[in-house]
């Protein structure tokens, strides 16, 4: 007799399908949104600020559990300083509004990546984000910023020597699990699927120890024209795919 696998049936609607318990987006494509338009760089930022909002909430209204997105990597400090003096006024002026309008959202607010390099007044506002939001019940939403894949690792390692140094763990105890606890996502599971708007081929340092096993969706449109139906087509291309993480 002979045995054959059920072949997966092809998902058309979000409605049909399990949706990722976390999903994480690259936030590529403002600075060529500007120029085709014929504008600063700055207006690019502007234009992918209101749609990280929309989707966000979006994320969170579909029922999505954990969203990370890239907003600022460790090596966006070598751009032009007008451009990153712009992004950090936008940064800004986001963390003042979820204060005051995310009151009644349900998302929790998490910063990931290295917090040294952020002036006084940015660390305080990101801090009583995430106080503010910690007890809600609902979307965890994480934001990179100045956040580096391998800087992450390097980060994870020395603290991991270090409690090794100090007696505090057993290094033959060393596992994935372990330095899973030493990230910045530590009790998050690790994202089912990262989005790539803009239509380049590459992780740029996003998640690398989380994304081992991440289904990649690249798309073919730039940030600040990124919408619902592009996520929505991007979930159900997720969903038709079979993740046989390692097996067969």
């Amino acid at each position: 007799m002979a045995f054959f696998k059920r072949k997966k049936p092809a998902y058309t609607d979000i409605s049909q399908i399990e949706l990722p318990s976390h999903i994480g987006i690259i936030m590529d494509g403002n600075g060529r949104w500007a120029k085709k338009r014929g504008l600063p760089r700055s207006a690019g930022h502007t234009a992918g600020a209101q749609t990280f909002r929309k989707i966000a909430r979006y994320c969170s209204d579909i029922g999505v559990r954990h969203l990370t997105v890239y907003a600022f990597s460790t090596e966006n400090w070598r751009r032009p300083e007008t451009e990153v003096s712009a992004i950090m006024k936008l940064f800004k002026e986001y963390l003042e509004e979820a204060i005051r309008d995310f009151k009644d959202d349900s998302i929790v607010l998490k910063f990931i990546g290295d917090r040294s390099a952020f002036s006084p007044e940015l660390l305080a506002l990101m801090e009583e984000n995430e106080e503010e939001s910690k007890d809600r019940e609902g979307m965890v939403l994480n934001i990179a910023m100045n956040y580096g894949g391998r800087a992450e690792l390097v980060r994870a390692m020395q603290s991991i020597a270090r409690d090794a140094k100090d007696e505090k763990l057993d290094i033959e105890k060393i596992d994935e699990g372990l330095i899973s606890d030493y990230l910045y996502t530590k009790g998050q599971p690790d994202p089912d699927l990262i989005i790539r708007p803009s239509g380049e081929h590459r992780t740029s340092n996003f998640l690398l120890w989380q994304s081992a096993y991440s289904e990649y969706v690249i798309m073919d449109v730039l940030w600040p024209d990124f919408r619902e139906e592009h996520l929505n087509q991007a979930l159900i291309e997720y969903a038709n795919r079979n993740r046989r993480f390692g097996g067969v």
